[in-house]
């Protein structure tokens, strides 16, 4: 079981965010990464669609021999995980906003978080950041229009800019020192936030901590892939392809899916 692949999947092109800090820490593994395009976003979706994408994503990869399953998508993982764990018999990943590194290492006592409104209203959103920002001041501000704009082809538009600049007044505002992306397509707007936020605002992303507990868990179940040889890499969407080409090198080839 060891040489079959890893699973991950994403509501569309963000989670390559995900896919490529797994890549890097685990370059001699065989991956699979599967785009829902069609039904981006899902963070405006209910509980129970977001369940049944899940299922659907998850019973293609596990149909492609798959080992362990990345669920690189934070609206789907606090949504559907406990569900996947409960009904397959193999290991999932689940995507966190790091609310917690934020809220343990602030000197202002303000933090800001941009997730989706899925993550963001979601049982176990509101049980991590109870559990650990209770005694400082969070900011969040629901990403509206933002997933949409990167699965279109429009990351670095003007109307991207128009739009974090308004997400991130009140943060700014309120002395934010931390600004944690509940998203895995945000990793891709660092650039822009960068330049629109103040020297002193750390932003935090969940890949490596991500790639960091794929390796765990793959040593825990005796999955890792010790063989050398060159790792097989695939990547499907059910959306237009040339978005989530944009985002990798031209030596991955993308796949139209018709799921």
């Amino acid at each position: 079981m060891s040489t079959q692949p890893i699973g991950i999947f994403d509501s569309g092109v963000g989670g390559t965010s995900i896919w490529k800090e797994i890549h890097k820490l685990l370059p001699d593994e065989n991956t699979i990464y599967l785009a829902d395009s069609a039904n981006a976003p899902y963070g405006l979706k209910g509980k129970e669609t977001i369940i049944n994408l899940s299922i659907k994503n998850t019973e293609y990869l596990i149909d492609k021999g798959c080992k362990l399953i990345v669920v690189a998508c934070n609206t789907a993982t606090t949504n559907a995980i406990s569900i996947l764990r409960e009904t397959y018999n193999i290991p999932f990943i689940g995507i966190e906003p790091a609310i917690k590194p934020a809220a343990l290492n602030t000197q202002t006592k303000a933090v800001g978080i941009l997730a989706t409104k899925g993550t963001l209203t979601s049982e176990l959103f509101h049980k991590t950041t109870n559990l650990f920002a209770s005694n400082i001041q969070v900011i969040e501000r629901i990403g509206e229009g933002i997933v949409e704009l990167i699965e279109s082809g429009q990351l670095y538009s003007n109307e991207m800019r128009g739009l974090l600049k308004v997400y991130l007044k009140p943060m700014i505002d309120a002395n934010i020192d931390y600004l944690v992306l509940g998203c895995t397509h945000y990793p891709y707007l660092i650039p822009m936030l960068v330049d629109l936020l103040p020297n002193h605002v750390k932003i935090i992303d969940s890949g490596e901590a991500v790639a960091r507990q794929t390796k765990a868990v793959l040593e825990q179940h005796d999955l890792l892939n010790t063989k050398r040889v060159k790792s097989n890499i695939q990547f499907f969407t059910n959306g237009n392809p040339e978005i989530l080409q944009s985002l990798l090198e031209s030596k991955y080839k993308v796949e139209y899916l018709d799921f």
